[in-house]
């Protein structure tokens, strides 16, 4: 069937909302087959295949069984580049990181093998009956909990995403744009569904002395990676994870419990935790002394903002997710805020010029990964496609000319600009 001609697109959908080829949110939903053309299906004339016995030119999956079941799922074979990305510190084995494949992946749930890791020495190995976790400092009854006691209070589960604050980095650094896919760029970002027991749950039954207003959250890892964090925080949605989607936390996402900590930056999510102390005021370890400060202008250095910025980035058509031909293409992408839902996602085709808005997938989680599509008809020109996300608290992405103003060249932490893409006339995407 030969694809639809303009008109017909005019119709079926109405004319495009945003410059060089958008079209409205809605048009997935009322283009019907018109879609289906235009994506290359081929329609058979005067053939029943529900008619057709089995027989020789039936696919080869249909004439043998299949193979038996497994113990543990995994991927099928051809999704064998669906994989972790990796930077590695070679001079300190252990420490890097790996990255999510989000051009590569749908929805808005890391799958438990993909979601990324940050390590700074390496994943310990921990026995779950010897474990304890420690609570102490400005509190009555400094206690100690093992697993078992822990697996006895009562859980919850909550959506939300888990963001490094070195992700993106580059893009804002880099003195030329970075030839890298999304993965290479925005990949130290995650969101999964956790499971475990509100901490407020244990400091309460610490009980909690009138000068404490922080805690202290260590890592039983070989870094004893520590951050402070706010007691009001602590005592508000942070949760003891025990869980990650249904199955017990994975050593490389702080086996056998971790801390979530939502819309923080990612290394207060402490993992392999250990230890709370309640303090009266910021431990200023090295992990935020040192590291995770943003640099200002003006040569000081900024502690202790860590909620993420409002942030999106468009996953497909990206870097290395090229276009094959003009026609129609879905543009896809995710956005989350540190600060609640996200409200609004807009996308541009002409380099910020004009702007429609995306369908936002639901359910809309407040700190968590919110999927947004968009209908485009590229006319097979140059383009430059781009995303700016706004929240519930009226925060608006910025761009990356706009972020750079704030900070002292070479920061790179929480940056949260927006990505854009261009679209050569061969289709080729490359960063810009």
């Amino acid at each position: 069937m030969p694809p639809p001609k303009e008109t017909e697109f005019t119709e079926a959908l109405g004319e495009p909302v945003a410059g060089n080829g958008l079209l409205h949110r809605r048009a997935f939903l009322r283009g019907g087959v018109l879609f289906a053309g235009a994506a290359g299906a081929v329609s058979v004339a005067g053939v029943s295949i529900a008619a057709n016995p089995i027989g020789i030119d039936a696919p080869p999956s249909m004439l043998a069984p299949g193979r038996p079941f497994s113990p543990y799922g995994s991927p099928a074979a051809t999704e064998a580049a669906v994989i972790r990305s990796f930077t590695l510190n070679e001079r300190a084995p252990g420490t890097g990181s790996s990255r999510t494949p989000h051009h590569l992946l749908n929805g808005t749930i890391t799958p438990n093998g993909l979601h990324f890791e940050r390590h700074h020495n390496g994943v310990p190995t921990i026995d779950p009956a010897e474990h304890r976790l420690y609570i102490h400092g400005l509190v009555d009854r400094p206690l100690v909990f093992s697993m078992d006691a822990l697996m006895r209070y009562p859980m919850e589960s909550m959506i939300r995403f888990v963001e490094c604050a070195g992700n993106s980095g580059a893009a804002a650094t880099a003195l030329n744009p970075p030839r890298n896919t999304v993965q290479g760029i925005h990949g130290l970002l995650s969101c999964s569904e956790w499971t475990g027991i509100r901490l407020a749950v244990l400091l309460d039954e610490a009980g909690i002395q009138p000068d404490a207003n922080w805690i202290l959250a260590e890592g039983a890892d070989a870094a004893a990676m520590s951050r402070s964090i706010p007691l009001e925080k602590a005592m508000d949605d942070t949760l003891l994870a025990l869980y990650q989607n249904g199955e017990a936390i994975r050593p490389e996402q702080g086996y056998p419990m971790r801390l979530l900590v939502p819309g923080f930056q990612g290394n207060l999510n402490v993992k392999w935790l250990r230890r709370i102390e309640l303090t009266n005021g910021p431990t200023h370890t090295k992990d935020e002394t040192s590291k995770y400060s943003e640099l200002m202008p003006d040569g000081t250095a900024r502690q202790f903002w860590l909620e993420h910025g409002v942030k999106s980035f468009i996953a497909r058509p990206s870097y290395g997710v090229n276009l094959s031909g003009p026609g129609l293409y879905e543009i896809s992408g995710l956005a989350w805020s540190g600060y609640g839902r996200i409200t609004r996602v807009e996308v541009s085709a002409d380099n910020g010029a004009s702007w429609a808005d995306a369908a936002l997938g639901e359910p809309i989680v407040p700190k968590a990964l919110t999927r947004f599509r968009l209908p485009w008809e590229w006319s097979g020109q140059e383009a430059v496609v781009m995303s700016r996300a706004t929240d519930e608290r009226g925060n608006v992405q910025p761009t990356r000319d706009v972020w750079r103003t704030d900070f002292a060249p070479g920061q790179g932490y929480m940056y949260n600009g927006i990505q854009n893409w261009a679209v050569s006339a061969t289709g080729e995407v490359t960063n810009v």
